[in-house]
């Protein structure tokens, strides 16, 4: 990496809750032993199963973090953007990584090696508690998740994703199509294009080219049941 990748990523690292407890110093003896990547929409940045067993942080771009059923088709368990952090879990546990990792679209991100990601967590006491309430507020969202795809209908999953997209910028922007949302949502792009469809109607959001627009913030938590 050139100083300039290692000056912005020692930024970057700054706003990553898992590191901004280090010291400026920490942060910038981690971000000169990490990897700078680019990647195309649509390449692989990793499959399941791989040895990969390094952090990434996104600089620009959206990734996609999937799991294929047995018939191939795609789940989408993470929609990610700039800032956002994955595969943590193959990271500390220097495991295999437990889903596919593919660029949405033109990526840069940041690799950190499992071994110093270790290293660093066991010199630095702040990290490693950040590390566990991190990964706690994960498994809580996980958990979250797996309840909106059992117990509730596309149409309560769909409106809490948008609440969520509003508050969320790496849920929206180039790559978040509607073949992305519902493989997120685990259902097909002609159910979301309906059932959009059934949100505009009653008032909730409306179309802008595009973009969704929420018209009736309340009137979509009532939909969300939230």
């Amino acid at each position: 990496m050139t100083q300039a990748d290692v000056a912005t990523l020692i930024e970057h690292l700054s706003t990553v809750p898992y590191f901004a407890a280090l010291s400026p110093a920490d942060r910038r003896a981690l971000a000169a032993r990490a990897g700078f990547h680019t990647f195309a929409a649509d390449e692989i940045i990793f499959l399941e199963g791989e040895t990969r067993s390094s952090l990434w942080i996104i600089e620009d771009g959206s990734v996609k973090i999937t799991k294929l059923n047995p018939e191939g088709a795609e789940f989408i368990l993470h929609l990610l953007g700039p800032g956002s952090v994955f595969n943590e879990i193959a990271a500390l546990d220097g495991g295999p990584t437990p889903a596919n990792a593919i660029a949405m679209t033109l990526v840069s991100a940041w690799s950190i090696s499992s071994a110093v990601l270790r290293e660093a967590i066991a010199a630095h006491p702040a990290m490693a508690r950040a590390v566990i309430e991190i990964l706690t507020g994960k498994v809580r969202a996980l958990n979250r998740q797996l309840e909106d795809l059992t117990l509730y209908p596309v149409l309560v999953r769909l409106a809490r994703f948008l609440l969520a997209q509003a508050e969320d910028p790496t849920l929206s922007g180039p790559g978040i199509t509607r073949a992305a949302i519902a493989g997120h949502l685990n259902t097909t792009p002609e159910t979301i294009s309906r059932v959009l469809a059934k949100l505009q109607e009653t008032g909730a959001i409306r179309f802008d080219r595009h973009r969704i627009l929420i018209t009736d913030a309340a009137l979509l938590r009532s939909i969300a049941v939230l």
